[in-house]
């Protein structure tokens, strides 16, 4: 019998949580032998979910609860309450921790914890197996000192170490005040004790961790605290360079000294990640949110990263801040594209519950997705239709710019300057979703053929170096299938009848029409 269970459903299976293993570590020992960390994966069937808790026999199960799992969390307490209403049924996490009340998953739950969990969770599910039972609904997480806490990695199991991502931290909180950010509440960073969290590292590496994923928020704010994590991480690839292993940090993008870049500058290839939150390169939006970037120092650390280090990059941009307008987003993007990371991640604003950016919403008139994950569907400088676009374009540059399947091709998608790299995808974009009406669910072999149209019909590109590239990326991706073009009497546009390419004059596919 396991008298506590504590869950959650994760985005993939790849996730392993973090959270969990914190509050499962730091329950009381008599109250932690009884209980068990039991993770899912978004997407499940219901039924069979409620069906493995129950095999459990728990008489307690919590849910951590975020923004892409509430609405499955939700159902799955609302048919365990149907099935057994004797369990009790506790929940925390940033999704419930503000707005509480106004939640139909609130009403389902007998316990809410909002904040740190750490410390008050173990507390709460002791008065509620061993008494007196608790009498207040809502249970603010207290305060505690960072040292105090145990630590969770050595409740990583061994199928964790072998197939999912390892997600660590060497500190806590932030000192900025970005306000799409729940961490804009934090007072400021708070660091683990270095020694103690390395000597943990060692741990999981000695049983064979190789991909370690830290979720501190700044990582290079105490350049002495990542210099001291850097070389750990360097010593371990240098002894073992055919066993190396890969780490991901998330990087202040303005803040990169000489010494911390002579460090990096060793990592090889694939052993090294940073995720780089630009969000916005305007600066009259980022003063209206509150986000403090030099964005000369910015742009020298990005190039110098791409130009000097074998770092893989991955930089985030946020579409539907308020100010910013559709062409400052797309000449946010051509800089950003200049400067040649490996991956632009473009976002959609989502208002997430407790943030300052709400602040912001009659003067521009900002409308949010009232369900999850409350993006935003339109303000004063955004209309819908232009959301819309932006969201595919996001969608679509994930499958062709960030996917690492169209590398060759690329470069020919967004031609040179002066032509604008956005304008040239949105084109794309915008066609591919013409042709489609779809934007999940296309076939690789569908889409490897849709950029080739599109490449000679449409934005005027050579019949055969069009052909060269995309048989190029094509025949790396793996893929066994046979292009259009590659079948024999077939040219590009074939439907199965008449040749749509050489019906088309020349000089017409050279133009590229940007706003079709």
């Amino acid at each position: 019998m396991t008298s506590l269970v504590l869950s959650t459903l994760n985005a993939r299976y790849a996730h392993a949580s973090l959270g969990l293993r914190y509050l499962f570590a730091n329950l009381d020992d008599d109250i932690r032998a009884d209980a068990k960390i039991v993770e899912f994966v978004i997407g499940s069937k219901t039924e069979v979910l409620v069906e493995q808790l129950l095999a459990e026999n728990p008489r307690v199960v919590s849910f951590g609860v975020y923004i892409w799992n509430v609405e499955e969390t939700t159902k799955l307490i609302a048919m365990l309450k149907q099935v057994a209403p004797q369990i009790k049924v506790i929940i925390g996490g940033p999704e419930v921790s503000f707005e509480t009340s106004e939640q139909r998953i609130f009403a389902l739950t007998d316990y809410v914890i909002t904040g740190p969990g750490d410390v008050t969770y173990n507390k709460l599910a002791k008065a509620l197996l061993k008494g007196p039972r608790p009498l207040m609904k809502v249970h603010v997480g207290e305060e505690f000192e960072l040292d105090d806490l145990k630590l969770p990695y050595a409740y990583y199991t061994d199928e964790d170490i072998a197939k999912r991502h390892l997600y660590v931290e060497a500190s806590r909180g932030c000192p900025f005040k970005c306000e799409f950010c729940l961490s804009s509440l934090d007072k400021t960073a708070v660091p683990f004790n270095t020694e103690r969290f390395l000597a943990e590292m060692a741990k999981l590496y000695d049983r064979g961790a190789r991909t370690f994923k830290f979720v501190d928020r700044t990582f290079n704010l105490n350049i002495n605290t990542s210099m001291a994590i850097l070389d750990f991480f360097l010593e371990r690839i240098n002894a073992k360079p055919d066993d190396p292993c890969f780490a991901h940090f998330e990087l202040v993008p303005d803040h990169l000294p000489e010494k911390l870049k002579a460090t990096i500058a060793k990592f090889p290839a694939g052993t090294l990640q940073f995720e780089i939150g630009i969000q916005t390169w305007n600066p009259a939006v980022q003063s209206s949110i509150s986000r403090k970037q030099n964005n000369d120092k910015a742009k020298a650390n990005i190039r110098w990263l791409h130009e000097h280090s074998n770092a893989h990059m991955h930089v985030d941009l946020i579409a539907g801040l308020p100010g910013e307008t559709f062409e400052s987003f797309g000449q946010g993007f051509d800089t950003l594209a200049r400067l040649g990371p490996h991956e632009i991640q473009v976002g959609v604003l989502k208002r997430l519950r407790g943030t300052p950016i709400i602040r912001h919403t009659d003067t521009y008139a900002m409308r949010y997705n009232p369900e999850p994950p409350y993006n935003i569907l339109s303000n004063t400088e955004l209309d819908f239709a232009a959301l819309q676009r932006i969201s595919r374009f996001a969608r679509f540059w994930d499958l062709i710019g960030n996917s690492g399947r169209f590398t060759t091709t690329l470069p020919m998608v967004l031609a040179e300057e002066p032509v604008s790299a956005f304008e040239r995808f949105l084109a794309l974009a915008d066609w591919i979703y013409a042709e489609t009406g779809a934007t999940h669910q296309i076939a690789l072999e569908r889409l490897f053929d849709l950029v080739y149209r599109w490449l000679v019909e449409r934005a005027g590109a050579e019949l055969e170096a069009a052909q060269a590239v995309i048989l190029a990326d094509y025949q790396r991706s793996g893929s066994k299938g046979r292009l259009s073009f590659m079948h024999r009497g077939l040219t590009v546009g074939d439907k199965g009848g008449a040749n749509s390419h050489s019906a088309t004059p020349a000089r017409q596919r050279r133009h590229l029409e940007v706003n079709a």
